[in-house]
């Protein structure tokens, strides 16, 4: 893992872009299947079957299972910050708000992982950084709109959307601390192995999804594709921006998802962008601009050579002027 999270290259953009899409189509996925299968149920399903896909995978790379308590304690780690923390958390609070509000409560993991890296002593506090995401949160807001109608339970989604963000501060830290040299497929597979390991148990003891009545075919393909594209091929992109990148700069795609989600309608179902969406587009640009830092830089030092190349340009013209020494 790279020892300085501050800047992002091209290819790691272009992922993060790619994984936007892959988790913003999550929210859609969790709306359609939780109209017949019960939120535990739902997340049980995600990490097992994105586990089931995985494991053929790393077969035929030929990556080894860890062995023993001590090489499975971070992937567990992982697994219940990553994943069932948060799954269980942000999939419970869209029973109580809509998938938007949820989706920019959700861009706030972000300033989670900035807080949390700053306060465990793994990353300074950057300004820059905090003041990037906070400008990127604000233009989330500005795309989407608040959302928020008057429902019973809503001020308890907002916080367990919160809650779940939060979380993915706390595996931004232990993925820096505890994932140093293992492979992004192994990784991917691993924490989903760990955490439907306790999804089982806890969808099992809370649920009891085995007296449910057979979903539909609809239900099943959105968890079909909850489990394939936002959480198996999703978490080999993650991990790969992680191991790249660094954990905190990896969470940024949560400023992303709601600009791709707005494309996408726009290209696969026509539908129309409004001024509000492209001004808070560019908010997201210029947020994203703040926080690599390059930008700040490249405009620091035009503006230095500019005061530099003024001071010295009335000396030249003092020096042409001056009379020549009679002596």
């Amino acid at each position: 893992m790279p020892p300085n999270d501050s800047r992002i290259d091209a290819r790691d953009w272009s992922l993060l872009a790619v994984l936007s899409i892959l988790w913003g189509g999550s929210f859609f996925f969790n709306g359609a299947a939780l109209r017949e299968l019960p939120p535990l149920t739902l997340v049980f399903l995600r990490v097992a079957l994105g586990a089931a896909i995985l494991l053929p995978l790393i077969r035929m790379q030929g990556i080894g299972f860890p062995i023993g308590a001590t090489g499975w304690k971070p992937f567990v780690a992982i697994g219940l910050l990553n994943n069932a923390i948060p799954f269980s958390l942000i999939v419970i609070g869209q029973t109580f708000i809509p998938s938007g509000l949820a989706s920019i409560l959700n861009a706030t993991t972000p300033l989670f992982a900035v807080l949390v890296m700053a306060a465990a002593g793994e990353e300074a506090l950057q300004m820059r950084r905090v003041a990037g995401v906070a400008l990127g949160l604000f233009g989330v807001i500005i795309l989407r709109g608040w959302g928020i109608e008057a429902r019973p339970g809503q001020g308890l989604g907002i916080l367990l959307c919160l809650g779940g963000a939060l979380s993915y501060g706390f595996a931004a830290l232990a993925a820096r601390r505890l994932l140093k040299d293992s492979p992004p497929l192994g990784t991917a597979t691993f924490q989903l192995m760990a955490s439907t390991v306790m999804m089982a148990i806890i969808a099992g003891a809370v649920e009891q999804p085995w007296r449910l009545p057979m979903p539909s075919v609809t239900t099943w393909l959105a968890v079909l594709g909850l489990a394939s594209l936002s959480t198996a091929l999703a978490y080999i992109v993650f991990f790969q921006i992680l191991r790249r990148s660094g954990a905190t700069n990896v969470m940024l795609v949560t400023l992303l998802i709601p600009v791709t989600a707005i494309l996408l309608g726009w290209l696969v179902l026509g539908e129309p962008i409004s001024i509000r969406e492209i001004a808070g587009a560019i908010v997201i640009g210029s947020a994203l601009l703040v926080i690599d830092g390059r930008a700040l830089g490249l405009l620091r030092k035009l503006s230095a050579a500019s005061r530099f190349s003024g001071s010295r340009e009335p000396r030249r013209c003092e020096t042409k002027e001056r009379e020549p020494n009679p002596r």
